[in-house]
């Protein structure tokens, strides 16, 4: 699997997609894919009515375009191993919504003034799932689409509780396992993750300050490289884990080829975190995670 797209470029992917959705769907909606994307480069930029742009360090547009790209990816190639449920059309649209909307909880209001995006990362889940309501509705989708993409989006976040969440179908599920998969791979497999560590930890703490007692978490980590000497151990411990047992190893799809073969995806973080285990943190962290 070739993962030179360069993520940077909203439209890049967008033709990533768009690829996958019409190999899919040759007889589908063919204005899907641009008119959503018309829809998110909208909202990240700044251009959507009573928001600004993006502002948060790490959570920014290019971390969504690299969690829809895997996404993409997954749901074309776990239709390509003929896993069932089948994924129709609408529920692929669904989905493809969810994982362009699961972070727009990060966006601040046009007189919000204080900080950055990143004080919301406590409550983010939640604000997305709010926002998704407001930019559907607008769209013309029915509640209950509106519920599948919010249902989808809060299969993320580190303390996602899947046990109760109201899917509504088993597809439904399945594509937020998909959803909370392609979130951990895209932003983990990145070249440049790891010098992206320090923006996270800024993230951190703004949240933690913002959120008091209420981000035990992100307030764990005492500088930008403690949190990057403790990345490793948080794959190996928890994204491992999470990826087999939460997310019922969907990520075995990008196995090319499948299913034996190897997952680009995986051998990408996997080179990323030898990195962090080898080298020194970035010379680039401030001394002052998703």
């Amino acid at each position: 699997m070739d993962l030179s797209v360069v993520t940077k470029d909203p439209a890049a992917v967008g033709r990533e997609v768009q690829r996958n959705y019409r190999d899919l769907f040759p007889n589908g909606d063919g204005e899907f894919v641009p008119r959503t994307f018309g829809w998110l480069t909208q909202c990240f930029t700044g251009h959507y009515p009573g928001y600004q742009a993006i502002d948060a360090p790490y959570h920014d547009f290019e971390h969504t375009l690299q969690g829809t790209l895997c996404m993409a990816r997954l749901l074309h190639a776990r239709q390509a191993a003929n896993a069932q449920p089948e994924t129709t059309e609408r529920m692929f649209q669904l989905g493809l919504l969810a994982i362009l909307l699961h972070d727009t909880g990060y966006l601040k209001t046009s007189d919000d003034h204080g900080g950055t995006g990143a004080k919301y990362t406590v409550t983010h889940v939640d604000r997305s799932a709010g926002f998704a309501a407001r930019l559907l509705g607008e769209k013309g989708f029915s509640p209950d689409q509106i519920q599948a993409v919010q249902n989808m989006i809060h299969c993320t976040g580190v303390n996602a509780k899947l046990n109760v969440i109201p899917f509504q179908s088993e597809i439904e599920r399945t594509l937020g396992l998909c959803l909370g998969t392609a979130d951990l791979l895209g932003q983990m497999a990145a070249p440049d993750y790891v010098e992206r560590l320090p923006h996270l930890y800024q993230e951190f703490v703004e949240a933690a300050r913002f959120s008091g007692d209420k981000a035990q978490f992100i307030a764990s980590f005492t500088s930008a490289e403690d949190l990057i000497r403790k990345t490793p151990g948080f794959w190996d411990k928890f994204v491992k884990a999470k990826l087999v047992n939460d997310f019922e190893a969907v990520s075995r799809f990008l196995n090319d080829p499948y299913p034996s073969g190897p997952n680009a995806y995986i051998d990408r973080i996997e080179a990323n975190i030898r990195r962090l285990r080898r080298d020194d943190p970035p010379a680039s962290c401030p001394a002052s995670r998703a």
